[in-house]
C-alpha cells in the first residue's frame, strides 16, 4: 500500500505525488471522502488516478491510498436479479439508503452479506480427495430458472480437500471447504473477488457449433450469429439499435443475459429498468430478470465509471459460463465507452489517433470482444460454456466509417447494419439486408442441414440474390419506369416485397411473430420462393402477369406469419394452393388461346 497527496486535479482524473510503492491497476481512496479511483499511470512517485466518482470540492494536499489490489469485483450466488453501477454498487441497495441520489464515497458490497442460501454439496466429494480450480464443490437454487454451481476459484488451483463441503445455509462469506495447497489451508466460500481486466482462464476455446437462436427472421435465417459469437450493431440515432438488444437478451435462447448499459440517455435505460423486472421469460413463463444481471451507468453518471462498466458485465459474464452455461452480452453502446477512454486519453496528455480516440483504442475493442467464445471450462468434467457479445455502436450520424466502427469491425464476425430509413418505413428490425453480414455462415451449415432442413441454406442464397437484384432493378424503375421491365422482373419485384414484407418484418406487439421458430422461418421462406419460381415457370407457358401478380394465395402468405408453431401444416395447404391456382391460371390462359 502506498499513500500520497494530492498535486493536480482535473475532472476525473487526479496527480498525486508520494506514491511510490504504487503499482499499475491498483485502487486508491481519494481523500477524506474515499472515493473510489484506480491507477492508470504512473511517472515516479507520481500516480495518476481516474476517480470513479465526482471529484468537485477536491483539492492539492488532500490524501491519496491505493489498496493493493486491482479493481476487483465480487462473485457468487445474489449476482442474478441484481442492478449493479460501472464498479458493482448494487443500485437497488443505494436507493433504499440514500434516495435517488447516489452519496460520494459510499462503499456498498456487490452481494448481500446477510442472505443465507442453502447449499448443496457435491457428494462425490470426500476428505483427501484432489480437486483443481474450476471443480464444482455444490450447487444453489439462487433463482427458479438457474442452478448457481459453487466452484474451486481459479486463484487455489489445484489441492487436497481437508474440510469437504457440507449441506447447509451459508452467507457469502461463511466458509463452506478447506483446500490444503502449496500455500497453506486455503479457506473458500460461497464468492470471490476476481480482478475484471483480466481474463478468467479456461482450459481451451472451442470452434462455435450451434447458433444463438434469436427468433428474429433476419438474423435467423440471413446473418445468425452461434453461441460464443460476436456481433456488432452499429447505426444512426432512432435506428433501434436499443430495441434489437432488448429483443435478443428477452427472445435468445442464452442461459444467462448479462445486459451493460455504457453511457446510454437516462430514459433510455430507465426504460430498461423498468421493463426487464416484468418481462415474461418466453420459455418458462418465470420473470425474465431471474436470468439476468443489469450494469447501468448512464450518461449523465461519472465518465471513468463507464469506462469500467463493460469490463465488470463481461467478468461476470464470463463467471456464468465457467459454470457452463449459454451467456450473452448486450454492450450498449460501445461507443460512449470508446468516449470515456479518449476523455482520459486527453486528460493524460496522451497522443491522440484518429478522430481524437487514443492510439490504443483498437487494441482494447479487440481484448473486450477476444473475451467471447465457446470454451472448454476449468474443472475435470470438461463442462463446456458460451460467452456471446452483441455490441451496439452509435457513430455520428451513422457514419460507418467512424474509427469505433471500423476497430470493432475488425474483431466481429456478424454485423447487423441498421439504416433510419428503414426505421422511418416502421420495418423493424431496421437492419439492412444489402450491407449487412455473418462469417458463421460456414460453421453453422451442418446445423441447419441436419436440425432445420438440407436446402435451408440454398433457400437463404436465393433469397439474398433476389434482393440483390431487387436493389438493381429499383435503380431501373427510378429511370424508366416499373412498365419497362420484363415480366420475369416483375415477377421478382413482386417475390423480393414479399420477402420484405412478409419475411423480414416482425410485429413486437403480436404474440406469434415477435419469436419465430427455426423450423417455422425455413417454411415461410420456402413458401415464398415456391410461389416465386412457379410464376416463373407458369410465365414460359404464357401465362398472364396479371393474373400471376393476382393469385389469391399471396393473401395467405402475406398472413402465414401468424400462424402459432403447431399450425406448421397450414404450410403444406398454402404449398398446395400454390401448385393448384397456377394450373387453373394456365389452363384458363390455354383456354383463351384456343
Amino acid at each position: 500500500m502506498a499513500a500520497g497527496r494530492i498535486v493536480k486535479v482535473s475532472g476525473p482524473l487526479i496527480v498525486a505525488e508520494g506514491m511510490k510503492d504504487a503499482k499499475m491497476f491498483e485502487v486508491a481512496r481519494v481523500s477524506d471522502r474515499k472515493l473510489i479511483g484506480e491507477i492508470i499511470e504512473l511517472h515516479d512517485e507520481e500516480a495518476y488516478v481516474q476517480v470513479y466518482e465526482d471529484t468537485s470540492g477536491l483539492g492539492p494536499g488532500e490524501i491519496v491510498e491505493s489498496t493493493g489490489a486491482p479493481l476487483s469485483i465480487e462473485l457468487g450466488p445474489g449476482l442474478l436479479q441484481s442492478i449493479y453501477d460501472g464498479i458493482q454498487r448494487p443500485l437497488n441497495v443505494t436507493y433504499d439508503r440514500s434516495g435517488h441520489f447516489m452519496p460520494r464515497g459510499i462503499n456498498i458490497p456487490g452481494l448481500d452479506r446477510k442472505k443465507k442460501w442453502e447449499f448443496k454439496p457435491n457428494a462425490a466429494l470426500k476428505a483427501g480427495e484432489t480437486v483443481e480450480a474450476g471443480d464444482i464443490l455444490g450447487e444453489i437454487r439462487e433463482t427458479e430458472l438457474i442452478m448457481h454451481r459453487v466452484m474451486v476459484p481459479p486463484t487455489i488451483g489445484r489441492g487436497k480437500l481437508v474440510r469437504p463441503p457440507a449441506k447447509g445455509s451459508y452467507s457469502v462469506e461463511e466458509t463452506i471447504a478447506e483446500i490444503e495447497t502449496d500455500e497453506g489451508v486455503r479457506p473458500v466460500s460461497l464468492m470471490h473477488r476476481w480482478p475484471v481486466r483480466t481474463p478468467r482462464p479456461i482450459v481451451k476455446k472451442l470452434v462455435p457449433e450451434n447458433p444463438l437462436v434469436t427468433g428474429q427472421r433476419v438474423i435467423d435465417t440471413f446473418f445468425p450469429i452461434s453461441q460464443g459469437g460476436t456481433a456488432c450493431v452499429p447505426g444512426p440515432f432512432g435506428a433501434g439499435k436499443t430495441v434489437i438488444q432488448h429483443q435478443l437478451a428477452k427472445w435468445s435462447d442464452a442461459q444467462i443475459i448479462v445486459y451493460i448499459g455504457c453511457g446510454e440517455r437516462g430514459n433510455e435505460m430507465t426504460d430498461v429498468l423498468q421493463e426487464f423486472p416484468e418481462l415474461k421469460d418466453p420459455a418458462s413463463g418465470r420473470p425474465l430478470m431471474e436470468r439476468t444481471v443489469l450494469i447501468a451507468n448512464t450518461s449523465n453518471m461519472p465518465v471513468a465509471a463507464r469506462e469500467a462498466s463493460v469490463y465488470t458485465g463481461i467478468t461476470i459474464a464470463e463467471y456464468f459460463r465457467d459454470m457452463g452455461y449459454n451467456v450473452a452480452v448486450m454492450a450498449d453502446s460501445t461507443s460512449r465507452w470508446a468516449e470515456a477512454m479518449r476523455e482520459m486519453s486527453g486528460r493524460l496528455e496522451e497522443m491522440p489517433g484518429e478522430e481524437g480516440y487514443p492510439a490504443y483504442l483498437p487494441s482494447r475493442i479487440a481484448e473486450f470482444y477476444e473475451r467471447s467464445g465457446r470454451a472448454t471450462c476449468l474443472g475435470r468434467d470438461g463442462r463446456i460454456g458460451t460467452l456471446s457479445v452483441i455490441g451496439a455502436v452509435s457513430p455520428p450520424g451513422g457514419d460507418l466509417s467512424d474509427p469505433v466502427v471500423q476497430a470493432t469491425l475488425k474483431v466481429v464476425k456478424v454485423f447487423w447494419s441498421l439504416e433510419d430509413q428503414l426505421a422511418f418505413e416502421r420495418h423493424f428490425p431496421a437492419i439492412s439486408w444489402l450491407t449487412s453480414y455473418s462469417l458463421y455462415h460456414d460453421g453453422l451449415r451442418d446445423y441447419f442441414s441436419s436440425n432445420v432442413a438440407e436446402d435451408s441454406d440454398a433457400l437463404r442464397g436465393e433469397a439474398m440474390e433476389l434482393l440483390q437484384k431487387e436493389a438493381e432493378l429499383k435503380e431501373l424503375v427510378r429511370l424508366v419506369g416499373v412498365d419497362s421491365l420484363s415480366p420475369q422482373d416483375r415477377i421478382v419485384l413482386e417475390t423480393t416485397k414479399s420477402i420484405r414484407e412478409d419475411f423480414l418484418h416482425q410485429s413486437a406487439f403480436d404474440a406469434e411473430d415477435a419469436y419465430t421458430r427455426l423450423l417455422k422461418q425455413y417454411h415461410m421462406l420456402k413458401t415464398i420462393l415456391m410461389l416465386h419460381r412457379a410464376c416463373l415457370g407458369a410465365l414460359e407457358k404464357h401465362c398472364p402477369l396479371r393474373k400471376l401478380l393476382e393469385l389469391p394465395v399471396r393473401g395467405k402468405i402475406a398472413r402465414m406469419r401468424y400462424l402459432s408453431e403447431k399450425e406448421l401444416a397450414h404450410f403444406d395447404s398454402i404449398q398446395h394452393e400454390i401448385e393448384e391456382q397456377l394450373t387453373t391460371c394456365m389452363h384458363e390462359s390455354r383456354t383463351g388461346e384456343e
